[in-house]
Protein backbone atom coordinates (compact mmCIF):
# COMPACT_ATOMS: atom_id res chain seq x y z
CA UNK A 1 0.00 0.00 0.00
CA UNK A 2 1.29 3.40 -0.77
CA UNK A 3 1.46 6.92 1.16
CA UNK A 4 -1.40 7.89 -1.35
CA UNK A 5 -3.56 5.17 -0.44
CA UNK A 6 -2.85 5.18 3.34
CA UNK A 7 -3.88 8.56 3.25
CA UNK A 8 -7.29 8.44 1.43
CA UNK A 9 -8.28 5.91 3.81
CA UNK A 10 -6.98 7.43 6.99
CA UNK A 11 -9.46 10.33 5.32
CA UNK A 12 -12.71 7.87 4.71
CA UNK A 13 -11.74 6.70 8.56
CA UNK A 14 -11.75 10.58 9.81
CA UNK A 15 -15.12 11.03 7.34
CA UNK A 16 -16.57 7.79 9.04
CA UNK A 17 -15.97 9.14 12.76
CA UNK A 18 -16.93 12.63 12.14
CA UNK A 19 -20.14 11.53 10.48
CA UNK A 20 -21.39 8.83 13.80
CA UNK A 21 -20.25 11.67 15.85
CA UNK A 22 -22.32 14.14 14.29
CA UNK A 23 -25.18 12.11 13.75
CA UNK A 24 -25.07 11.23 17.33
CA UNK A 25 -25.10 15.07 18.19
CA UNK A 26 -28.26 15.61 16.33
CA UNK A 27 -29.60 12.61 17.73
CA UNK A 28 -28.96 14.19 21.26
CA UNK A 29 -30.48 17.16 20.76
CA UNK A 30 -33.56 15.58 19.20
CA UNK A 31 -34.21 13.44 22.28
CA UNK A 32 -33.82 16.79 24.81
CA UNK A 33 -35.64 18.74 22.32
CA UNK A 34 -38.73 16.40 22.65
CA UNK A 35 -38.21 15.74 26.40
CA UNK A 36 -38.18 19.28 27.06
CA UNK A 37 -41.94 20.18 24.93
CA UNK A 38 -42.93 16.75 27.15
CA UNK A 39 -41.96 18.81 30.30
CA UNK A 40 -43.68 21.97 29.12
CA UNK A 41 -47.27 20.10 27.89
CA UNK A 42 -47.00 18.25 31.19
CA UNK A 43 -46.96 21.60 33.20
CA UNK A 44 -49.33 23.11 30.61
CA UNK A 45 -51.95 20.48 29.77
CA UNK A 46 -51.92 17.57 32.27
CA UNK A 47 -50.81 13.67 31.00
CA UNK A 48 -53.87 13.83 29.15
CA UNK A 49 -52.56 16.66 27.18
CA UNK A 50 -49.22 15.27 26.45
CA UNK A 51 -49.95 12.88 23.63
CA UNK A 52 -47.59 11.95 21.06
CA UNK A 53 -48.81 14.36 18.38
CA UNK A 54 -48.90 17.26 20.63
CA UNK A 55 -45.39 16.45 21.76
CA UNK A 56 -44.01 16.52 18.04
CA UNK A 57 -45.60 19.81 17.45
CA UNK A 58 -44.02 21.53 20.63
CA UNK A 59 -40.50 19.27 19.26
CA UNK A 60 -40.89 20.55 16.19
CA UNK A 61 -40.21 17.30 14.70
CA UNK A 62 -42.45 14.24 12.90
CA UNK A 63 -44.62 11.90 14.82
CA UNK A 64 -43.05 9.12 13.90
CA UNK A 65 -39.70 10.48 14.99
CA UNK A 66 -40.95 10.97 18.59
CA UNK A 67 -42.14 7.10 18.83
CA UNK A 68 -38.70 6.22 17.31
CA UNK A 69 -36.91 8.08 19.83
CA UNK A 70 -39.43 7.15 22.88
CA UNK A 71 -41.52 4.55 21.90
CA UNK A 72 -44.66 5.53 23.56
CA UNK A 73 -45.88 8.02 26.34
CA UNK A 74 -44.67 5.76 29.05
CA UNK A 75 -41.02 6.09 27.40
CA UNK A 76 -41.18 9.87 27.64
CA UNK A 77 -42.27 9.73 31.30
CA UNK A 78 -39.23 7.23 32.02
CA UNK A 79 -36.70 10.02 30.06
CA UNK A 80 -38.13 12.67 32.30
CA UNK A 81 -37.88 10.53 35.98
CA UNK A 82 -33.97 9.71 34.65
CA UNK A 83 -33.29 13.29 33.67
CA UNK A 84 -33.95 14.19 37.02
CA UNK A 85 -32.73 11.10 38.89
CA UNK A 86 -29.22 10.88 37.04
CA UNK A 87 -28.19 14.22 36.64
CA UNK A 88 -24.69 15.60 37.57
CA UNK A 89 -24.76 14.82 41.37
CA UNK A 90 -25.29 11.50 40.73
CA UNK A 91 -22.52 10.97 38.12
CA UNK A 92 -20.56 12.54 40.46
CA UNK A 93 -21.17 10.06 43.48
CA UNK A 94 -21.22 6.88 40.88
CA UNK A 95 -17.27 8.06 40.04
CA UNK A 96 -16.19 8.61 43.39
CA UNK A 97 -17.59 5.16 44.26
CA UNK A 98 -15.89 3.93 41.60
CA UNK A 99 -12.35 5.14 42.95
CA UNK A 100 -12.85 3.80 46.28
CA UNK A 101 -11.26 0.02 46.33
CA UNK A 102 -12.48 -0.95 49.67
CA UNK A 103 -15.55 -3.04 48.75
CA UNK A 104 -17.26 -2.42 52.18
CA UNK A 105 -17.06 1.40 52.01
CA UNK A 106 -18.17 1.32 48.24
CA UNK A 107 -20.89 -0.25 50.33
CA UNK A 108 -21.49 3.19 51.94
CA UNK A 109 -22.28 5.07 48.69
CA UNK A 110 -25.15 3.30 47.99
CA UNK A 111 -26.85 5.00 50.91
CA UNK A 112 -25.64 8.34 49.17
CA UNK A 113 -27.14 7.59 45.81
CA UNK A 114 -30.27 6.34 46.89
CA UNK A 115 -30.68 9.92 48.97
CA UNK A 116 -29.70 11.32 46.20
CA UNK A 117 -32.07 9.92 43.52
CA UNK A 118 -34.88 10.11 45.80
CA UNK A 119 -34.42 13.76 46.37
CA UNK A 120 -33.84 14.44 43.01
CA UNK A 121 -36.93 13.12 41.03
CA UNK A 122 -39.66 14.39 44.07
CA UNK A 123 -40.53 17.33 41.64
CA UNK A 124 -40.86 15.17 38.65
CA UNK A 125 -42.83 12.67 40.75
CA UNK A 126 -44.94 15.92 42.18
CA UNK A 127 -45.42 16.78 38.28
CA UNK A 128 -46.72 13.48 37.51
CA UNK A 129 -49.29 13.48 39.95
CA UNK A 130 -50.37 16.45 39.53
CA UNK A 131 -50.51 16.48 35.68
CA UNK A 132 -53.11 13.41 36.08
CA UNK A 133 -50.74 10.45 35.18
CA UNK A 134 -52.61 7.53 37.32
CA UNK A 135 -50.47 5.65 39.96
CA UNK A 136 -50.79 2.48 38.10
CA UNK A 137 -49.56 4.11 34.84
CA UNK A 138 -45.94 5.60 37.13
CA UNK A 139 -45.91 1.96 38.70
CA UNK A 140 -45.53 0.58 35.43
CA UNK A 141 -42.36 2.66 34.79
CA UNK A 142 -40.72 2.29 38.17
CA UNK A 143 -40.90 -1.48 37.84
CA UNK A 144 -38.60 -1.98 35.09
CA UNK A 145 -36.46 0.41 36.78
CA UNK A 146 -36.25 -1.22 40.02
CA UNK A 147 -35.39 -4.31 37.76
CA UNK A 148 -32.24 -2.31 36.64
CA UNK A 149 -31.50 -1.23 40.06
CA UNK A 150 -31.67 -4.86 41.25
CA UNK A 151 -29.37 -5.94 38.69
CA UNK A 152 -27.18 -2.73 38.90
CA UNK A 153 -26.53 -3.29 42.98
CA UNK A 154 -25.62 -7.05 42.39
CA UNK A 155 -22.09 -5.79 41.85
CA UNK A 156 -21.70 -3.97 45.01
CA UNK A 157 -22.92 -7.48 46.33
CA UNK A 158 -20.33 -9.61 44.05
CA UNK A 159 -17.20 -7.40 45.36
CA UNK A 160 -18.62 -8.09 48.84
CA UNK A 161 -18.26 -11.57 48.03
CA UNK A 162 -14.85 -11.72 46.26
CA UNK A 163 -13.21 -9.78 49.34
CA UNK A 164 -14.61 -12.36 51.89
CA UNK A 165 -16.51 -9.48 53.61
CA UNK A 166 -19.96 -10.71 53.33
CA UNK A 167 -21.95 -10.78 56.40
CA UNK A 168 -21.66 -14.68 57.32
CA UNK A 169 -24.27 -16.75 56.66
CA UNK A 170 -25.78 -14.66 53.38
CA UNK A 171 -26.18 -16.24 49.99
CA UNK A 172 -25.68 -13.79 47.17
CA UNK A 173 -29.32 -13.67 46.26
CA UNK A 174 -30.60 -12.67 50.32
CA UNK A 175 -28.21 -10.20 50.18
CA UNK A 176 -28.67 -8.76 47.05
CA UNK A 177 -32.32 -8.57 48.23
CA UNK A 178 -31.43 -7.03 51.27
CA UNK A 179 -29.57 -4.17 49.74
CA UNK A 180 -32.26 -3.98 47.29
CA UNK A 181 -34.84 -3.51 49.97
CA UNK A 182 -33.04 -0.96 52.38
CA UNK A 183 -32.40 1.72 49.36
CA UNK A 184 -35.76 1.05 48.27
CA UNK A 185 -38.01 4.09 47.26
CA UNK A 186 -40.64 3.34 50.30
CA UNK A 187 -38.07 3.31 52.87
CA UNK A 188 -37.01 6.84 52.15
CA UNK A 189 -40.74 7.98 51.59
CA UNK A 190 -41.72 6.66 54.62
CA UNK A 191 -38.28 8.33 57.36
CA UNK A 192 -37.68 11.31 55.32
CA UNK A 193 -41.28 12.57 54.21
CA UNK A 194 -43.60 10.94 56.24
CA UNK A 195 -41.85 10.81 59.37
CA UNK A 196 -39.96 14.33 58.79
CA UNK A 197 -36.49 12.80 58.78
CA UNK A 198 -33.71 15.07 57.83
CA UNK A 199 -32.14 13.64 54.57
CA UNK A 200 -28.45 13.57 56.55
CA UNK A 201 -30.10 11.34 59.00
CA UNK A 202 -31.77 9.14 56.52
CA UNK A 203 -28.45 8.74 54.76
CA UNK A 204 -25.90 8.21 57.88
CA UNK A 205 -28.40 5.72 59.42
CA UNK A 206 -28.81 3.75 56.03
CA UNK A 207 -24.99 3.75 56.01
CA UNK A 208 -24.95 2.01 59.37
CA UNK A 209 -27.84 -0.49 58.90
CA UNK A 210 -26.09 -1.42 55.03
CA UNK A 211 -23.14 -2.47 57.12
CA UNK A 212 -24.51 -4.12 59.96
CA UNK A 213 -26.70 -5.87 57.55
CA UNK A 214 -24.31 -6.88 54.70
CA UNK A 215 -20.67 -6.75 56.17
CA UNK A 216 -18.71 -9.29 58.46
CA UNK A 217 -16.74 -7.18 60.67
Amino acid sequence: MNASTGQKRAKKSNKRVYQSSTRQRHADQTRSAIATAARRLLTKSGYAGMTMSAVALAAGVAVPTVYAVFGSKKGIVAELLDQARFGQDYQALVRQAMLVSDPAERLSFAASIARQVYESEIPVQSLLRGAGMLAPELASVENEREGERYEIQGHLIDHLLQANLLQAGLDRRSACDILWALTSRDLYRMLVQERGWDADKYERWLKQILHNALVNS
